[in-house]
């Protein structure tokens, strides 16, 4: 007889508590009979969660329904109770049947697991189950559900912030999470339409079958936490279809220090600083500039400044310029403005007819500071750094520079 082998999860979680793994006795039991318990067991589930059996009405939600009517399909089939005598720890097949009909026993494999909710009718293949999930499936949701509150959560709000921040703009976006696909230290996922982050990897795990795996600190953006196995948040991401992996803000190099064949010049980040006499101005002139991004000719740009409320109805002089290859100007721009954004120059400029005009580019930072904004840019670590506007120093988002 074929010996069955223990799932990837069972190895890696038994060779992480240092357990020897032996293989088991395959099931003498039909896979009719398996389907059977299979669903009578997500029933169990529902009792051991909520202290009471399921009940079937318009205010309860459909799983709680549809458990409902698998048991009185259940309670109704004498089979179906043959088949789980001695395993009904909580006596729920002792109650009382609803209002469904009682199922004839001579009913075939389909029609028997259409009526108790498992196929749906007209399926002809009876391995595709509509609403029993596998053992492994059941493990890996079950290790999701299994949080705690995240008693550091204030050192990770920043991060969740940014992120959808970064989604809303589009400098960030999500993209379908594939099978078996890789999970890293800092990545953001979204799952059960929350945003995941995986805060902490822990050491590899090989298990006998050759298969590896680890242990991850994962923090939800509602303020919870769970310690799970890799390969569990991998199923339970494939398995959602909602489930999103969202991407790095860069990629690929944002810059170059020159245009080499093949590159496409998109244009140039450029810092100006104004020649206003302007109360405000003049006494801090030296920290506000104006950053922009241009696919123009910056001289051609700033030609007519002092007829412009943009550049604050003055003349302007070129700080610093950095050339741009194969980038997002306008991704680009709201990239570096949101990151400013603490420190926006709020100042009203009235234009030539007297209009007032409230200019957003100019920012009250340190030339020094937005060179090592432009740096992070280019290395593409910006997105862990937030810039301090009472310090005027750019700091790690999590605290640590």
């Amino acid at each position: 007889m074929a010996k069955a082998k223990f799932t990837d999860e069972d190895d890696a979680l038994l060779a992480e508590l240092g357990v020897e793994v032996e293989e088991r006795k395959a099931s003498s039991r039909s896979a009719r009979e398996e389907r059977i318990i299979a669903g009578f067991e997500d029933i169990e589930r529902f009792f051991e969660q909520h202290g009471r059996v399921p009940t079937n009405g318009e205010d309860k939600d459909i799983f709680e329904r549809l458990y409902a009517v698998r048991l009185d399909q259940i309670r109704a089939s004498s089979e179906c109770r043959a088949v789980l005598a001695g395993m009904d720890k909580h006596n729920l097949l002792t109650g009382q049947s609803g209002a469904h009909e009682p199922i004839a026993d001579d009913l075939d494999d389909d029609a028997l697991l259409a009526e108790l909710g498992v196929l749906d009718a007209g399926e002809n293949d009876i391995t595709k189950l509509t609403h029993v999930k596998t053992r492994a499936e059941i493990r890996a949701a079950e290790e999701i559900a299994k949080r705690a509150p995240c008693l550091d959560f204030d050192k990770f709000k920043p991060l969740f912030l940014a992120v959808q921040e970064d989604l809303k703009t589009g400098i960030r976006q999500s993209r379908r999470f594939k099978e078996d696909a890789g999970i890293e230290k800092g990545e953001f996922f979204i799952l059960g339409g929350q945003i995941v982050y995986v805060a902490e990897v822990g050491e590899i795990i090989k298990a006998p079958n050759g298969a590896t795996d680890a242990r991850l600190r994962v923090v939800y953006d509602n303020g919870t936490e769970s310690d799970l196995l890799m390969r569990s948040l991998q199923r339970a991401l494939y398995k959602d279809d909602a489930g999103r992996r969202i991407t790095d803000p860069s990629a690929g190099p944002l810059f170059s220090d020159s245009v080499e064949d093949g590159d496409i010049e998109s244009g140039t980040i450029y810092i100006l600083r104004s020649k206003s006499d302007h109360p405000l101005i003049k006494e801090h002139r030296d920290v506000i500039h104006k950053i922009g991004v241009t696919g123009s000719d910056i001289s051609k740009r700033i030609a007519n400044a002092k007829l412009d409320p943009t550049f604050l109805m003055a003349d302007v002089e070129v700080v610093a310029t950095y050339e741009l290859s194969n980038i997002n100007r306008v991704r680009l721009e709201k990239l570096i403005h949101k990151f400013f954004e603490p420190a926006r120059l709020n100042i009203e400029i009235k234009d030539r007819f007297g209009n007032p005009i409230v200019p957003r580019e100019w920012f009250l930072v340190p030339r020094f500071v937005i060179d090592e904004a432009v740096e992070k840019i280019k290395d593409g670590s910006i997105v862990k750094f937030v810039y301090n506007k009472s310090t005027g120093k750019i700091e790690s988002l999590l605290g640590k520079q």
